[in-house]
C-alpha cells in the first residue's frame, strides 16, 4: 500500500503531529508507503511531492505549520483538475490518500470520493472549531490559549491608561475562539458572527466599566457584524472556494466607541499569531491520534470517511456529512458568557 498525504487551507498548530503518527504507525505495523504532495492540493495537481518516511518525520512533533506546505488550491475549479489529480495519483502509484484539512480541504476530499473514486480518509483540522461532526478540531485549543493570554496582558495595559481595548480574533463564520477566550480572559463584551451587535449596547457596557474605574476589553470575531451592517472585509478578492479576506471589524468598532463616548479606544489584531507556533498538549494529543485512526482507516479500506472526536473516542463519519454544515455557537452557550457583559 502506498499512502499520500496532504495538508490543506490555513496552517495550524498540530499538522505536524498528524503527519507524524500517521507515517510511523503506516511504516511500523503495516508496512506502507508514504509520499508527501506539497501545499495542499496544489501537489496532486502539479504532481509536486516529497518523500515521507519515518526520517522525515523525527522531532516534527511540537514544531507548529506543516513540512508539506499549505495552499488554498480548489483542484475543483481548476483547469482540467479532477484529471490532473488522477493523473499524478497513478503516476505516484497512490492508492489511497490522507487529506488533512478544514471545511474547504475536506470538501473537494468528499468529492473526489464520492463523485470520482478517488479513495479518501479525511482529517479534520481548523483552528475555528467549525465542523459539525467532530466535538473538536486540533489547533483550536492552542489558537484559544494564544488569544486568552494575549487578552491577560492587554487588561493590564487598558487600566494603566484606562482605554477600552478591542481584540479581534479569528472566526469567519463561528465565533467558537472568540467565546472561549473571551470568556477564559475576562471580556466586558463578546462578539461573534452568530450574533449581530448593537455598537450603542457596546457603548452603554463601556461607560458604565469606566464608572467603577475599569478599562473595559471586547473581545470581537473577525466575521462579526453590527446590526443593519455588513461585514468588514480587507479588500473584495476571493480565493478560489470564493471566500472573501476578512480584516477591520476591530479597528471600526474602536472608532465607534470612541466617536459615540468619547472614551480612548485602541484594537489589537491578533492575526495569524492565533494559528502560528507550538501546539499545545491538547492539540498534540489529539492530532497523534486522528493520525493513528486515519491510518487504521485506509488499512480497514474504510474510504469516503473522516475521523472525529465524540467525547474521548475517536469514531468514523462520511466525509458528506463531515462537510454538510458548519458547527456554530449554540445561543445558550453565548446567553452564559453574556452574564460577564458590561
Amino acid at each position: 500500500m502506498r499512502v499520500g498525504v496532504l495538508t490543506g487551507g490555513g496552517d495550524c498548530p498540530g499538522l505536524n503531529a498528524v503527519i507524524r503518527a500517521v507515517v510511523r504507525k503506516g511504516v511500523q505495523e503495516y508496512g506502507y508507503d508514504f509520499i508527501g504532495f506539497r501545499d495542499g492540493w496544489r501537489g496532486p495537481l502539479e504532481n509536486h511531492t516529497i518523500p515521507l518516511d519515518i526520517r522525515a518525520v523525527r522531532g516534527i512533533l511540537p514544531r507548529g505549520g506543516t513540512i508539506l506546505g499549505s495552499s488554498r488550491t480548489n483542484p475543483l475549479q481548476s483547469e482540467d483538475g479532477i484529471r490532473r489529480v488522477k493523473d499524478t495519483l497513478a503516476k505516484q502509484e497512490v492508492d489511497a490518500l490522507i487529506a488533512i484539512g478544514g471545511e474547504d480541504t475536506l470538501g473537494v476530499a468528499a468529492r473526489l470520493s464520492g463523485d470520482y473514486g478517488i479513495r479518501c480518509v479525511g482529517v479534520p483540522k481548523t483552528i475555528d472549531n467549525d465542523l459539525s461532526a467532530t466535538d473538536y478540531t486540533f489547533g483550536f485549543d492552542t489558537a484559544v490559549n494564544i488569544a486568552t493570554e494575549a487578552i491577560d496582558r492587554l487588561h493590564t495595559t487598558a487600566e494603566s491608561h484606562m482605554r477600552v481595548l478591542v481584540v479581534e480574533v479569528m472566526g469567519r463564520h463561528a465565533g467558537w475562539i472568540a467565546l472561549h477566550s473571551g470568556l477564559a480572559g475576562g471580556a466586558n463584551a463578546i462578539l461573534i458572527p452568530e450574533r449581530r451587535f448593537d455598537v450603542d449596547q457596546i457603548c452603554g457596557w463601556v461607560e458604565s466599566r469606566f464608572k467603577i474605574r475599569y478599562a473595559p476589553i471586547v473581545v470581537v470575531a473577525e466575521g462579526a457584524m453590527p446590526k443593519g451592517g455588513d461585514a468588514v472585509l480587507k479588500d473584495d478578492t476571493l480565493d478560489s472556494f470564493g471566500h472573501v479576506r476578512l480584516s477591520g471589524i476591530g479597528e471600526w468598532l474602536a472608532k465607534e466607541i470612541e466617536r459615540r463616548t468619547g472614551k480612548e479606544a485602541r484594537t489589537t489584531v491578533l492575526g495569524h499569531v492565533q494559528r502560528g507556533g507550538t501546539p499545545s498538549a491538547f492539540d498534540r494529543w489529539l492530532a497523534t491520534r486522528f493520525g493513528l485512526h486515519a491510518i487504521d482507516a485506509v488499512r480497514d479500506e474504510d474510504f469516503g470517511t473522516m475521523v472525529a472526536l465524540r467525547g474521548t473516542d475517536i469514531v468514523r463519519v462520511p466525509l458528506a456529512d463531515a462537510t454538510a454544515r458548519l458547527k456554530t455557537v449554540n445561543p445558550s452557550l453565548y446567553a452564559e458568557a453574556e452574564v460577564f457583559f458590561g
